[in-house]
């Protein structure tokens, strides 16, 4: 009788799947964690200082009297143009007409006088000095005559430049004279502006060092244009120029101070307008990284590098100026450097990541603003 052996069959059998549950029980190696990569380029961007500023006309006329007396006419409006001589107050004339008729009748008398001792002076009959006197009285008597002449063309007073009149603080009526101390108005110049603004000496340094030229006033003919934001926060459309300084610090205020002008074609400012000088830094050539590629290491600014084998090593980078998103980079970065842009939180020196390159040009572009105040 053949007897049939199934044990070893079974233990066989049951290896084997033991072995296959062992093998398909490990999992296949996850592989690096993604993080955004972008290679650096140099690029040329513009930093912004803004500094507060007080407006003025190019010209700026206070209108007075020359001569005492009442306004009887007020031939002009507030804001209203106008021209070099045309006339803007008219004074009082009446007791001013009487008082050169008056002195008129006077340079007879002694006209009569003179021409009375000549022949008598020729004929010996009198001194000469009684004509020299008389001579005299006749020349004071027309000095007398051409000062009250003189104040009543005072009387009417004109304007000495073309521009816009200001506030008229007298009205008919008022008795006004030349030692008044506010003017009857101002009339100004407002087809450039002036723009006056102040830097305190550390920034006065930083403008001299970064400035182009030999000296201030090379600096100041090099610099380039500059903004005008106005007090409601809007860009005045036309650029400005600096165009002198008083290269000195003020021992009161300790500023130096700055005059800059602009067009202002539309008369859109004027006397009185505030606003804020925004001057330019021009960095060239620059290299950039954007905020979020960066961290902070017991007060350095740090940055990953991807190297070979897709393995990160942190930098020390230094830092020039901080424009919106970005660093402007001294140093620690080369432009052939490839950085990490994002997540730099979750990383560490050595750790082995799969890149995902993203354009350089689309993680340093600038914060969109959803709101504004």
């Amino acid at each position: 009788m053949k007897r049939i052996t199934t044990i070893p069959l079974l233990c066989i059998t049951m290896v084997l799947a033991s072995c296959n549950n062992k093998y398909a029980a490990q999992p296949a190696s996850a592989p690096p964690a993604t993080f955004p990569v972008s290679q650096l380029k140099n690029m040329t961007v513009t930093d912004y200082q803004q500094y507060p500023s007080t407006i003025e006309g190019i010209v700026n006329s206070d209108v007075r009297a020359k001569t005492s007396g009442y306004i009887q006419k007020v031939l002009v409006d507030e804001g209203q143009k106008v021209h070099k001589g045309q006339i803007l107050f008219k004074l009082e004339t009446q007791s001013l007409s009487q008082d050169a008729g008056a002195a008129k009748a006077r340079i007879n008398v002694a006209q009569v006088e003179v021409d009375k001792l000549v022949p008598l002076v020729e004929k010996n009959i009198i001194s000469p000095v009684q004509l020299q006197t008389a001579k005299a009285n006749l020349a004071q008597a027309k000095a007398n005559y051409s000062s009250v002449s003189a104040n009543i063309g005072y009387a009417t007073i004109r304007s000495s430049v073309d521009g816009y009149v200001g506030a008229i603080n007298f009205r008919e009526g008022a008795l006004i004279s030349p030692t008044d101390e506010t003017p009857l108005t101002t009339v100004s110049d407002i087809s450039k502006v002036y723009a006056f603004f102040n830097l305190n000496e550390t920034q006065y340094l930083d403008f001299l060092q970064k400035a182009a030229g030999k000296n201030l006033k090379e600096k100041l003919a090099n610099y380039p244009p500059i903004n005008l934001i106005l007090a409601n926060g809007s860009m005045y459309p036309e650029k400005g120029k600096i165009q002198t300084s008083s290269g000195q610090v003020n021992r009161t205020t300790g500023t130096v101070s700055f005059r800059a002008i602009f067009d202002n074609p539309n008369q859109l400012i004027t006397n009185g307008n505030s606003g804020s000088i925004q001057i330019p830094t021009i960095y060239e050539n620059a290299i950039v990284v954007p905020q979020e590629a960066t961290f902070e290491q017991q007060g350095k600014i740090m940055i990953f590098k991807l190297g070979e084998e897709n393995k990160v090593t942190s930098s020390i980078i230094k830092i020039k100026a901080s424009i919106d998103n970005l660093y402007v980079v001294d140093s620690g970065l080369d432009a052939a450097d490839k950085i990490v842009v994002a997540g730099v939180g979750k990383l560490k020196d050595d750790m082995e990541i799969t890149a995902k390159t993203v354009s350089f040009e689309e993680v340093t572009k600038p914060i969109a603003i959803l709101f504004k105040n």
